[in-house]
C-alpha cells in the first residue's frame, strides 16, 4: 500500500476478455443496483464490471485497483464480492452440468489444487500429493478440453475420488450413462468412469496390450488438461489469498465468465464457414478456439466423433465374438479402430476394404 502523498506510477494494460464479458457483467451489477434501489456509487456498472474482471483474470490486489480507480481499499473490496457473489449464481449444478456432458461422444474427468496460503488449521487443507496447502475442485472436460463444469472446493486433503463422490459427480455421470475418462486417482469409482488398468499385489506386472490400453488412455485424458489450464488462466486462482470458504465462489464465478467467453467467440466466429467437409478436431489442426482469428468456423455446440474406446472390461481388449468382426481383422486391429474415432488423431489400421 503506497504511503499517503507518495506519488504513483501508471502504465497501460488490457486483460484478456472480449466486450461481451464486460457487457454480461455489467448489465447483472446494473439490474442488482435497480433490485437495491441505490441511487448513487463511486463507480458506474460498466467501470465495476471492468475492476472485477481486473481481479479475476489478472489477479490485481485491492490496493492497486484502488488506485487505479480512485477509490478506498474497502470499497474495491465490496465491488468485487458484490460481481462474484452475481457470477456464482448463475453457475450450473451437478445436474445441469452432466446433462449437458450427455450430449457428448465421452468426458474427461480431472482434479486440480488450487493454492492457499496456511492457517491455524491447517491440516484438513495439506495436500500430500501436492505437498501444499490448497483446495480440491474436480473438472468435467468435453473431447476438445473445453471446460464443461468445475465443481464447489473442497479442503485439499480430500482424495479425488471422494471429491467426486462429496460433490454427487460420479453418481450424476452413471445415472445418465455418459462414459467419462479419469486417471488412477478415480480407482473404485465404478459406474461409467473408466480408469488406466493398474499394479497391485496380484497383479504385479501389465501385459503388452493392458500398457497399449494405458497409453491409449493417457491420450485422451491429456486433452483434459486443457480445461485446467483455462481455469487456471483465471490469475485470482493462482494462489488464494482469502478464506478458503470463498474458494468456491470465486471458481463458479471465473467458470461463468469463461462460458460467456467461448459463447461470445461461437457467437461471433460460428456463422463463417471456410467450406471444409466435417472432419475430427486432430484433423483440421487442433482446437477451434485457437483457429477464431484466422476466420476458419467454430461449431456453435460441441462435435461427436464417434464413440470412445471401451476399456471397461478386465482384458486389455474387448476381443470380438466369431463372426462379428470384418474380415482380416484382429482384435488388436478392432481396439486401434474403435480408438480412432475420438479426437486424439490416434492412428488407424485400414485393413481390407474398411474405411475409417
Amino acid at each position: 500500500m503506497p504511503q499517503p502523498g507518495a506519488s504513483l506510477l501508471s502504465y497501460p494494460a488490457s486483460i484478456p476478455l472480449s466486450n461481451h464479458t464486460l457487457i454480461r457483467l455489467a448489465q447483472l451489477i446494473r439490474t442488482r443496483r435497480a433490485e437495491r434501489r441505490s441511487r448513487w456509487r463511486k463507480l458506474d456498472p460498466a467501470q465495476q464490471a471492468l475492476l472485477v474482471l481486473a481481479h479475476l483474470r489478472n489477479g490485481d490486489t485491492y490496493a492497486r485497483l484502488a488506485a487505479g480507480f480512485a477509490i478506498g481499499t474497502t470499497t474495491a473490496w465490496r465491488y468485487v464480492r458484490e460481481a462474484v457473489d452475481l457470477l456464482a449464481a448463475l453457475a450450473d449444478d451437478v445436474h445441469a452440468a452432466v446433462a449437458r456432458a450427455s450430449r457428448l461422444a465421452y468426458a474427461i474427468l480431472d482434479g486440480t489444487l488450487i493454492p492457499i496460503d496456511r492457517l491455524a488449521d491447517e491440516r484438513p487443507y495439506y495436500s500430500g500429493k501436492h505437498r501444499q496447502h490448497g483446495m480440491n475442485v474436480q473438472l468435467l472436460a468435453d473431447p476438445l478440453g473445453r471446460l464443461v463444469w468445475a465443481s464447489p472446493a473442497l479442503p485439499g486433503a480430500t482424495h479425488d475420488v471422494t471429491a467426486a463422490r462429496t460433490v454427487g459427480l460420479i453418481d450424476a455421470l452413471t445415472s445418465a450413462g455418459v462414459t467419462t475418462f479419469a486417471d488412477k486417482g478415480y480407482q473404485g469409482a465404478r459406474g461409467t468412469i473408466r480408469t488406466p488398468f493398474k499394479r497391485h499385489r496380484h497383479r504385479p506386472w501389465l501385459s503388452r496390450g493392458q500398457r497399449d490400453v494405458n497409453r491409449a488412455h493417457a491420450r485422451i485424458r491429456a486433452i483434459g488438461e486443457r480445461a485446467v489450464a483455462t481455469l487456471k488462466a483465471w490469475k485470482v486462482l493462482t494462489r488464494l489469498r482469502c478464506c478458503p470458504h470463498r474458494a468456491t465462489a470465486l471458481v463458479q464465478a471465473t467458470s461463468c465468465c469463461n462460458s460467456s467467453r467461448r459463447a461470445a467467440t461461437q457467437d461471433e466466429k460460428g456463422s463463417v464457414s471456410n467450406g471444409a467437409p466435417d472432419r475430427p478436431p486432430h484433423a483440421r489442426g487442433g482446437d477451434p478456439s485457437r483457429k477464431a482469428s484466422s476466420g476458419i468456423s467454430v461449431a456453435s455446440s460441441p462435435r461427436t466423433w464417434g464413440a470412445p474406446p471401451d476399456l471397461s472390461s478386465d482384458r486389455p481388449y474387448a476381443r470380438p465374438t466369431p463372426g462379428s468382426e470384418p474380415a482380416g481383422c484382429s482384435p488388436r486391429a478392432t481396439l486401434q479402430r474403435v480408438a480412432g474415432q475420438d479426437p486424439m488423431g490416434l492412428k488407424w489400421e485400414r485393413i481390407g476394404s474398411d474405411q475409417p
